[in-house]
C-alpha cells in the first residue's frame, strides 16, 4: 500500500505544479479511499474476538480431536470480509506417512454482522505420539478493492500431547529377576548379605562381620561367609533418537517403533516392580516450542506460515535423563517424555554413552534401542561391557540382510542383539535374540 501513497502523492504534486484540476481532485479522493481502506482492514481485524476449544488435551494414537474456533465481532459495523485459518503443524501434514489428519475447514472465509458470531469446527486425528501445537488463528482482512490487506495473530496456541502406543510384551516372564532375560555376569560385583552361598576358611582381610561363629566352633578354625552375588534388577533404556540414524527410507515407521518399544519395556519391567530408567538424545519438542515462540504482527501471509514452522536446526547437546528408580510414577514419566520426543541433530549415540556413563546403576542391565549401527556405536556399547555392565542391545531395521550387517559390528563386541522390525515383534521382544 505505500507504493500506492506513493505514486498518489506523486501525482498530487504533479497536478498542483501543472495546475491539472481534474488530477488533483482525483488523487484526494484516492488518497481519501486509502486511509479509509486502511482504517477499516485494521478495524475490522482488531473488533474480532476469537477463541479456540478443545475436547482433550492428551490423546492416544488414533484419537480424535475436536478443536472449535469461536468467532464474535464486536464492533457495530459488518465485517464484510475475514479470512480465517487456524494453524496446524505443516510437517505433520506433509511427512510421509502424514502424522495427523483433518476432518472439516480450519481455514474459511466469513462475513460477521456486527455483534454476531461464526466459528470453524474441524477434527484432527493422530497417527503417532508427539506434542502438537494447534494455532495460533491468524485472521485477515482489508477493503473491498484489495488496496489494502490487515493480518493479525487472534488466538494463542494450545498444544496437544499424543501418548506412544504400549504394546504388552508376550512371553514376559513375569517371575524372571531380570526384565530382558538372564544374563551371566562375568564379574560379582556386589553380593547380597540376605543369600548365604556357603562357608570357607578364613582369609586375611575378611570382615569380622564375616565370620561364621558356629563353623569356627565346631572345627577350631575361624571360617567367614560366602554370600550369592546380587542378581540384576530391572534396566536403564539408552534410546538413540539422532537422526542420521533414521534416514528417510522407512520414517516416520521406525522412529514411532523406538519409542513405542521403550514405552513398552517400560511398561513391563514396571508391572514387575523393578526399577528403570531412561537416557536419550531426544529432542523435548517442549523445549523446542518455548525457544522458537511466535510473532503476533504479519505484514504479508508468507510470514505467518513462515513463523509457524519448526527450526531448520533441531540440536540437543545435554541428554534427557530420567534417573532409574523405583515406583508408579516411573512409567508415567517415561511415557510424557517420550510422547515429547523429537529427532535431533544434537548428540551422537557415542556422545551419548560418553555422557551418560555417571548415570548408569550398576545394579541395572543396560537396554540400547538403536536405528542404526556404527563401528563407533558398536565400540562405545562395547566399553560399557567391559566395564562391567550387563548390555542388550535393540535394533530397529526392516531388511533382513542390512540386519545381519549391523549385527555382525556388535557380536565383535560379545553384545546381545535382538531385532525389531514391526510392531508384532515388539509383543514378542523377550523370546527373539541371539545370543554370542
Amino acid at each position: 500500500m505505500r507504493k500506492w501513497f506513493f505514486g498518489a502523492i506523486l501525482l498530487l504534486i504533479a497536478g498542483i505544479v501543472f495546475q491539472l484540476g481534474l488530477l488533483m481532485y482525483a488523487m484526494y479522493v484516492f488518497l481519501g479511499l486509502l486511509v479509509v481502506s486502511r482504517y477499516l482492514a485494521r478495524q475490522w481485524t482488531d473488533s474480532l474476538v476469537v477463541t479456540r476449544e478443545a475436547n482433550k488435551s492428551t490423546a492416544e494414537i488414533g484419537d480424535k480431536v475436536a478443536i472449535v474456533v469461536n468467532l464474535f465481532n464486536k464492533g457495530r459495523t459488518r465485517i464484510t470480509w475475514v479470512l480465517v485459518e487456524d494453524s496446524v503443524p505443516r510437517y505433520a501434514l506433509l511427512s510421509k506417512p502424514a502424522r495427523i489428519k483433518l476432518n472439516g475447514k480450519r481455514t474459511q472465509l466469513l462475513s460477521i454482522k456486527g455483534g454476531g458470531r461464526d466459528s470453524l469446527l474441524y477434527q484432527i486425528t493422530f497417527h503417532t505420539h508427539g506434542y502438537y501445537q494447534i494455532g495460533p488463528t491468524l485472521v485477515e482482512s482489508g477493503d473491498l478493492f484489495g488496496l489494502h490487506r490487515h493480518y493479525r495473530i487472534a488466538t494463542e496456541p494450545i498444544y496437544i500431547l499424543v501418548y506412544p502406543k504400549v504394546v504388552p510384551l508376550l512371553g514376559y516372564d513375569v517371575s524372571s529377576r531380570r526384565p530382558v532375560g538372564e544374563i551371566v555376569l562375568q564379574h560379582r560385583l556386589f553380593e547380597d548379605p540376605t543369600r548365604i552361598a556357603g562357608v570357607r576358611p578364613y582369609q586375611a582381610g575378611d570382615p569380622m562381620n564375616r565370620v561364621h561363629w558356629k563353623a569356627t566352633a565346631r572345627t577350631g578354625e575361624l571360617h567367614s561367609r560366602v554370600f550369592e552375588s546380587s542378581s540384576l534388577a530391572g534396566a536403564t533404556i539408552l534410546l538413540d533418537y539422532h537422526q542420521q540414524s533414521y534416514p528417510a527410507r522407512g520414517e516416520t515407521y521406525r522412529s514411532e517403533l523406538a519409542v513405542t518399544l521403550a514405552v513398552s519395556l517400560t511398561n513391563a519391567i514396571c508391572l514387575l516392580g523393578q526399577q528403570v530408567g531412561m537416557l536419550s538424545n531426544a529432542r523435548d519438542a517442549a523445549d523446542r516450542i518455548r525457544e522458537e515462540g511466535y510473532k503476533l504482527e504479519f505484514r504479508t501471509r508468507e510470514d505467518a506460515h513462515q513463523d509457524f514452522g519448526m527450526l531448520p536446526e533441531n540440536t540437543r547437546l545435554r541428554p534427557v535423563r530420567i534417573e532409574t528408580a523405583r515406583g508408579p510414577e516411573q512409567f508415567s514419566q517415561i511415557l510424557e517424555a517420550c510422547a515429547r520426543f523429537e529427532l535431533s541433530d544434537g548428540l551422537t549415540f557415542p556422545q551419548l554413552v560418553a555422557e551418560s556413563l555417571s548415570h548408569l546403576p550398576r545394579d541395572a542391565s543396560v537396554v540400547a534401542i538403536l536405528g542404526d549401527v556404527t563401528e563407533e556405536s558398536a565400540i562405545a556399547l562395547g566399553n560399557l561391557r567391559r566395564s562391567g555392565y550387563a548390555v542388550s542391545v535393540v535394533l530397529i531395521l526392516q531388511e533382513e540382510f542390512e540386519y545381519s550387517q549391523k549385527a555382525g559390528l556388535l557380536m565383535t563386541q560379545n553384545l546381545e542383539v535382538r531385532h525389531i522390525v514391526d510392531e508384532s515383534t515388539v509383543a514378542d521382544f523377550c523370546s527373539s535374540r541371539v545370543l554370542v
